[in-house]
């Protein structure tokens, strides 16, 4: 049976057969002697007061004064088919069925639950906003089109999942962003094949270029300035229904180490903190392979005087320096996690109590030297620096590796892998768009906006690894270089 009947007790019947066993399934008649409309939604996901006010109350009213059809709902559709009303009460819109009425109404009333509007928690913010996304897409758009009140603003609608029919949102501007990649990204979504999408995490890795690739080539955020500005340069925004994230593509190496408060700051000090964000992604990628090739290999590159005071250190130790930085490598690995699934402020006091305690007691029993408790320190503060959580994990990642082949091979090892890690970054892609751009393939002109910073009426013009349609941003000015 696919057609709706106009008898309302066939209609329960048959809705009640298709959701089974769904106590939160509220079927309200309507009507004293004889029932006249029927309301079926379910509960926790309906706005009560909307149904109150606007549909109970005009339906019993116009019953009781004999007067026509009025309901206080904007959104409203007939529909003649069981499973788009199906459809409709699992995502939180209410169904109306009316006597001798072969079509059935489907009512605007969502109201699942949601959470405020909060400041981000995995992105602070010195200068910039202080709103961060939640779990629903309309308040999401929202926030975006705040920043950008533009007819050229473009919103796409896609779903991904058999089941859970996910909404997904792209955000772009039409006389900016380039139609090929739009189709690229339009086409990589509607090949995603599964049950589900929970998340817009799952979705950008069913996205992307180079699965098995340790770095993000898709930015996830959860700051909405971040995302408007990413689409006024030319690129796509991808709002996941239900996800705090959205998805930011295509993305270069560079981008990963950009803040939005690069913006609200001098370009001085804007330049100097992306320079000591560079020299921390190295830091923290090489520093213990380092520690490991100088000790074990090549100690004749350290300073006498050094050498003597690393020595006394390591006297009491029993392991090889490899086995000692994996050892210490790998605790900090455990006390991070840790400190992250505790709640806020147990994990704190984890975090920090037991680094203490764990480097000093290792250091005191012999099993580790002082300097490489300095080493892991400076390697953990390092990725910390790095403003994007998933590049962050990307060079954790790494470091094990490294550490390897300088084990195995000394500094050369250590070259040996930084050149397959360089030239990894330079042969990968990010919707189809060059990950290294603007060194591989080099674009001097977008210099002006990747390790250091220059003055803002100076960048007139959009990167060209975004490949926009306009690339020229802001008016010239006389003086200003091109």
């Amino acid at each position: 049976m696919t057609g709706i009947s106009a008898q309302l007790e066939d209609n329960v019947t048959q809705l009640k057969n298709r959701l089974t066993k769904t106590p939160d399934l509220i079927v309200k008649w309507i009507g004293d002697d004889k029932p006249v409309y029927v309301i079926a939604y379910i509960a926790c996901l309906t706005d009560m007061n909307a149904i109150n006010n606007n549909v109970f109350d005009p339906l019993q009213k116009g019953l009781e004064k004999k007067q026509s059809l009025f309901i206080g709902i904007g959104e409203h559709r007939a529909v003649k088919d069981w499973q788009e009303i199906e459809k409709s009460i699992l995502h939180g819109n209410s169904v109306m069925f009316v006597a001798d009425k072969s079509e059935a109404y489907v009512l605007g009333t969502k109201g699942w639950p949601q959470r405020s509007i909060e400041d981000p928690q995995l992105e602070a913010s010195l200068k910039g906003a202080h709103q961060g996304f939640i779990e629903t897409a309309s308040q999401n758009i929202a926030l975006i089109r705040r920043y950008i009140p533009n007819r050229q603003l473009k919103i796409e609608e896609l779903t991904v999942g058999e089941r859970s029919e996910t909404k997904v949102s792209i955000l772009y501007l039409e006389d900016v962003a380039n139609p090929e990649i739009l189709e690229r990204l339009k086409q990589r979504i509607n090949d995603v094949d599964v049950d589900a999408i929970i998340n817009s995490g799952e979705l950008a890795e069913f996205i992307e270029d180079a699965s098995y690739s340790p770095f993000p080539q898709l930015i996830l955020t959860e700051r909405p300035d971040s995302a408007s500005s990413q689409i006024l340069q030319g690129r796509f925004v991808v709002i996941v229904d239900r996800s705090p994230s959205v998805i930011i593509g295509p993305t270069s190496f560079i981008s990963y180490f950009q803040s939005v408060d690069d913006y609200s700051m001098r370009w001085l000090s804007s330049s100097f903190i992306r320079l000591l964000r560079m020299f921390a992604f190295f830091l923290g990628l090489f520093l213990p392979a380092i520690y490991i090739s100088f000790i074990s290999y090549n100690f004749e590159v350290i300073p006498i005087q050094l050498i003597l005071s690393i020595a006394e250190t390591r006297s009491r130790v029993p392991f090889h320096p490899f086995l000692e930085a994996l050892i210490m490598e790998l605790t900090l690995e455990m006390l991070r996690e840790a400190g992250i699934r505790l709640p806020s402020p147990i994990g704190q006091t984890v975090g920090l109590v037991g680094g203490i305690v764990i480097g000093q007691t290792a250091v005191q029993t012999g099993l580790v030297s002082n300097i490489m408790v300095i080493v892991v320190a400076s390697t953990a503060i390092a990725t910390f620096i790095i403003p994007n959580y998933d590049m962050g994990t990307a060079v954790r990642l790494l470091r094990f590796p490294m550490m390897i082949v300088a084990y195995f091979f000394g500094i050369i090892g250590i070259i040996v892998g930084a050149m397959i890690i360089f030239g990894h970054l330079c042969s990968l892609q990010s919707l189809g768009t060059s990950y290294g751009s603007p060194f591989a393939p080099v674009h001097f002109r977008d210099w002006k906006d990747t390790i250091i910073r220059v003055p803002l009426k100076m960048m007139i013009r959009r990167p060209r690894g975004s490949q926009p349609l306009q690339e020229v941003k802001q008016r010239r000015r006389k003086g200003d270089s091109n």
